[in-house]
């Protein structure tokens, strides 16, 4: 009998006729369980996904990798959009969403005037460098974080050839990148003023582009420490919130650290699911954007706007932070209470929404491996992160638990010595991204 299913055959497909197989990396079979994960969806609902073969698994994975925080399909947003198309997504006027949209957002960050919308977090992402740097009027740029793939942050790699290893995938090559934009942007560390004002001092850098938080908490006023060094040296301090915007509160992360930028990007949560980007701004900074050219026929587009009116409209309804949050924290509390029940050596990180796991031992990723590969057979789409929606039950998290504590049991006596390679129905996971924060 043919051991792969109708996914993994469309998969090694995909291979030959899309370079790499898809679009994102992220969601490639190889970063959870090569040769046998399910690769692609029929259909989603809440936090359940069905394959090719209609089987049905619950997500306890990145639900697609943080969209969808009120889980997949949720009535009222696709409901929305059903009724939008009907009126005709795209023409040669205007969508009037565009400027419900941008007000709405405008009034949950007090800092900001002004937003601009794409459709996906790295262009938003380009936009807004282009916009500060043409606001500042120079081309360094200080980053910490990942920020997308587009030219302007893969030159990083330029200088050095490894400079982005600690912040994307070691090794990564800036192929295809023009050299002359060698020196222009500078890697520091996360919780690391000194460095960033090393920087700031030995280089004309123009902007600071960051995440907010991603595995560890601000130490030591550290984003205030950076706001203060923006403005004393008139850099445009820029937020990145694709990931982390309307995941643990209702706008960005940074409204809960009282620091506000001169700019944020949102993405992914802001439309459930659906392709909408913003970059928010004040005044001074967004009017730059009239001196440079930004523009995009897709960006016009009134499904993302719809969705995103939609999305806003849930999550105020029904604020679903304080108990994604918690979830999230129990989650992780499990996790450590679970390592330290079979003597394992476990470090967890992320914002409570966006909790992962890492075991502390040379074999990390084949054990990894070994969780999806057992999980799965058990309905379960997993691995060593849960990024947590609104349809993840108590009744969901607590089968999830259940069918983990086997696994880390065994994990328990391959750290004694069974070997995990035997244990493996194929190869090992490739790693994911590292990170500086």
């Amino acid at each position: 009998m043919e051991k792969l299913g109708k996914g993994q055959r469309l998969w090694n497909k995909a291979k030959t006729l899309i370079p790499g197989g898809n679009m994102l990396l992220s969601k490639r079979p190889e970063m959870f369980l090569p040769d046998l994960w399910p690769a692609y969806f029929s259909r989603a609902s809440g936090a359940r996904i069905w394959d090719l073969d209609g089987t049905e698994y619950i997500d306890m994975s990145i639900m697609g990798v943080g969209a969808n925080v009120l889980g997949y399909a949720h009535p009222k947003v696709d409901e929305a959009v059903r009724n939008s198309i009907g009126n005709g997504n795209l023409a040669t006027l205007n969508a009037p969403e565009e400027v419900e949209l941008a007000e709405r957002l405008v009034d949950l960050h007090p800092w900001a005037d002004m937003a601009r919308f794409a459709r996906t977090g790295g262009e938003a992402n380009a936009i807004a460098i282009r916009i500060a740097r043409a606001a500042s009027g120079r081309d360094g740029v200080a980053i910490c974080g990942y920020h997308g793939w587009h030219d302007w942050y893969l030159a990083t790699n330029l200088t050095g050839g490894g400079q982005l290893d600690e912040h994307l995938l070691p090794g990564l090559d800036p192929a295809g990148v023009p050299q002359h934009l060698r020196g222009s942007v500078h890697p520091f560390r996360y919780n690391d003023f000194a460095g960033l004002a090393a920087l700031v001092s030995e280089h004309d850098i123009g902007v600071i582009k960051m995440e907010v938080m991603r595995n560890h908490p601000p130490k030591d006023d550290f984003l205030q420490k950076v706001r203060q060094l923006a403005t004393d040296h008139s850099i445009v301090l820029i937020f990145d919130e694709c990931t982390s915007g309307f995941r643990q509160n209702f706008g960005g992360l940074h409204l809960q650290f009282g620091v506000d930028p001169d700019m944020a990007v949102f993405g992914k949560a802001l439309g459930n699911g659906y392709a909408v980007t913003a970059v928010l701004g004040t005044r001074d900074v967004m009017q730059a954007a009239q001196a440079t050219f930004i523009s995009s026929t897709f960006w016009t587009e009134r499904i993302g706007s719809v969705a995103a009116l939609a999305t806003l409209d849930v999550m105020q309804e029904e604020s679903p932070w304080d108990g994604i949050v918690a979830a999230g924290q129990g989650i992780t509390s499990r996790w450590q209470d679970m390592a330290a029940t079979y003597d394992l050596q476990l470090t967890t990180s992320g914002i409570a929404s966006l909790t992962g796991f890492a075991f502390n031992s040379p074999h990390n990723l084949a054990y990894k491996t070994l969780i999806t590969q057992r999980m799965l057979a058990q309905g379960l789409l997993a691995a060593n992160s849960v990024y947590l929606c609104t349809a993840h039950t108590p009744a969901i998290i607590d089968a999830y638990f259940t069918a983990l504590e086997p696994c880390f049991a065994l994990i328990q006596e391959c750290e004694q010595g069974r070997d995990v390679m035997k244990e493996l129905e194929g190869p090992v996971c490739h790693g994911g991204f590292s990170r500086l924060n």
